[in-house]
């Protein structure tokens, strides 16, 4: 049996760390994480996390130090662009904006050229402002962005942006959205065959996860000279499982719908007569 172990990079505080850690442990991968470590192993799962800087995760991936990374795709396009893009993993979404003084009379990017514009992101900074035809001073920060302009350091800035109330907290508006962004998987282009086979198990379970997360199993009652017309609306995995009901005439329908989905056809499945409609959690998904 190989010992191999599949070395997995995940941001070592903040909230990347903490959904990271979920995902793991809802695709059943049991960690040893203490408090202060900078390296774990699973117990029942060929991984082993280290606990990293996420700045600092596009070079140990580039050098092969990790195989795989749970790491935002902002990261990458910033710092990454030859690092190998895996799944986007749906959680930790934020945008990389341009925000000025509440003060400043913004009108379009425009207004931005000849100024001097603070940020931690400057290769994305760069190329945004080049396809719009625009030069700019920028000053490289390591930290807090939103103050530079308080301090007169710089008339505006580019950072990541969640809720905006960083931005609002320090009288900035947001002006221009240059990407979004959300966690990737992020795989090193050194990782071995055999730590591909590790990945190739470790991506299944993420996805059984992700498929889960989106999805809810609902149960309805439907009048028989309905079903046709509730089947269509509602195809499911394959197709619904219907169930004949006690009651003469009823059937029990059973599938699986997008959740977001499902309140757009909500209405119409009332229209046909489906009742008692029950909506429930999925805890993994195997397609």
């Amino acid at each position: 049996m190989s010992k191999e172990k599949l070395r997995i990079a995940v941001q070592k505080s903040g909230r990347l760390f903490e959904d990271s850690i979920r995902i793991l442990k809802d695709a059943g991968i049991s960690i040893d994480n203490g408090k202060e470590q900078l390296k774990a192993s699973s117990r029942n799962f060929p991984l082993e996390v280290m606990y990293l800087r996420n700045g600092d995760i596009p070079q140990y991936l580039r050098d092969g130090v990790v195989d795989v990374a749970i790491i935002g795709e902002n990261v990458l396009i910033e710092k990454g662009q030859d690092i190998i893009k895996g799944e986007k993993l749906g959680f930790s979404k934020c945008r990389v904006s341009l925000a000025v003084p509440k003060s400043f009379n913004y009108k379009s990017i425009n207004d931005l050229d000849g100024l001097k514009i603070a940020t931690s992101y400057p290769n994305t900074v760069n190329v945004f402002l080049e396809e719009k035809g625009i030069s700019a001073d920028l000053h490289i920060i390591n930290g807090s962005v939103e103050i530079a302009p308080n301090i007169g350091l710089a008339d505006a800035i580019c950072d990541i942006v969640s809720s905006g109330s960083t931005l609002f907290k320090n009288g900035l508006k947001e002006v221009e959205v240059m990407l979004k962004s959300e966690a990737i998987l992020a795989i090193s282009p050194q990782i071995s065959e055999e730590r591909k086979a590790i990945l190739e198990k470790l991506q299944f379970r993420m996805k059984s996860v992700l498929n889960a997360r989106t999805s809810k199993y609902i149960l309805m009652n439907v009048p028989d000279d309905k079903l046709k017309d509730v089947i269509k609306l509602l195809p499911g995995m394959r197709s619904p499982t219907v169930l004949p009901l006690a009651e003469e005439g009823w059937s029990s329908v059973h599938t699986v719908i997008n959740e977001e989905r499902f309140w757009e056809v909500l209405d119409e499945l009332r229209e046909f007569g489906a009742e008692g409609i029950l909506v429930a959690p999925i805890e993994k998904m195997v397609i």
